[in-house]
């Protein structure tokens, strides 16, 4: 045989697949397998060691249309659960979040009607006031319940007081992260008042257990809309920069820091670069993206290129899936928990 450095005895076993398998159970098979399967194994090793470290701050990084999707109870039960201490997500997310709380439903749909064309589908639903998200659908008056909601519940408890500091002057700006507190606060107040047959959600889990929930770009979705609109007439205004400040001390007093990045976009880089101001960096990632490296954007962006930056340790366990993260994110967070808990 020529002399070999890098190969090395290790055969690809067979991943079996049996009647009463647990998650974990298939996932730790999937070790003995290569190409993507071993990625998704890698990857459940490095969350639940993640998990695992009571010493580990856990950022959990949140894009895509994931609460649509049905992907919401898994991320409130990691919150409720203590596994996530902060949480960074897009405005849409925490629109359809608030909207389950309040009572609304997405439901199932479809991509298409094989007798119209894909245009046709779409003008349909339109004139029928419905909002389609691949295969799910929204009816547009839960929009209006959660416009009703925001005024009513959220937006007046952040409004400047006229007798405080400012002199009346409407100079006090609001936390984003203070709005994403007050927005859960109130979904879990209506929630309960009005008897919802469903969770009170994301939002209303970090508020109860105190995790901040970051938005750095809330003015791209309904919800930031809203509060522009209320921002015309009320005494009323966000502050993009104050989140950055309780951020980074998060990420100073951690003893280790780990993040699971879903999808990419803000979410992803507002996470990642928080270490940029700080002496370390991530000790453990995990990222679940669709984007492959090639494209040259932030969303398919591999974890390798981010310890170049700097945000993640040399030494840093990391691994990344690319898959659709409604099938991964509970097939790996299943996994990691049935081996820490």
């Amino acid at each position: 045989d020529p002399p070999r450095e890098e190969f090395h005895e290790d055969p690809v076993g067979h991943t079996r697949a049996t009647a009463g398998m647990t998650v974990g159970e298939l996932v730790d098979g999937y070790g003995d397998a290569g190409i993507g399967a071993a990625s998704v194994n890698e990857a459940g090793d490095v969350l639940a060691e993640m998990f695992a470290n009571d010493d580990c701050t856990v950022f959990l990084s949140l894009a895509g249309a994931m609460v649509p999707a049905g992907m919401r109870r898994v991320v409130s039960d990691l919150i409720r659960d203590g596994y996530v201490d902060a949480l960074v997500t897009t405005g849409a997310n925490l629109t359809h979040d608030s909207i389950e709380a309040i009572g609304g439903k997405h439901h199932h749909g479809r991509t298409h009607d094989p007798e119209k064309t894909p245009r046709e589908h779409d003008e349909g639903l339109r004139d029928e006031g419905v909002d389609r998200i691949y295969n799910v659908y929204l009816p547009q008056e839960h929009f209006a319940a959660f416009e009703g909601h925001l005024r009513e519940e959220v937006f007046p408890a952040l409004e400047a007081d006229p007798e405080g500091g400012d002199g009346g002057a409407g100079t006090d700006a609001v936390g984003i992260a203070d709005l994403t507190r007050e927005l859960g606060r109130a979904n879990a107040v209506v929630n309960e008042r009005d008897d919802v047959d469903e969770d009170p959600g994301v939002a209303a889990a970090a508020y109860e257990c105190d995790v901040p929930v970051y938005c750095p770009a809330v003015q791209d979705s309904v919800l930031g809309l809203q509060a522009w609109m209320y921002a015309q007439t009320a005494d009323f205004t966000l502050d993009a920069l104050d989140d950055m400040t309780a951020l980074t001390d998060l990420a100073f007093e951690a003893d280790d820091a780990g993040c699971l990045l879903v999808g990419g976009g803000v979410p992803k880089n507002f996470t990642l670069q928080t270490m940029l101001v700080t002496p370390r960096a991530y000790d453990y990632a995990v990222q679940i993206t669709m984007d492959p490296e090639a494209t040259g954007g932030l969303s398919g962006a591999s974890l390798e290129e981010a310890r170049s930056w700097g945000k993640l340790e040399k030494d840093a366990q990391n691994a990344s899936v690319y898959g659709d993260a409604t099938v991964m994110l509970p097939m790996l967070v299943a996994a990691a928990r049935e081996r820490v808990e």
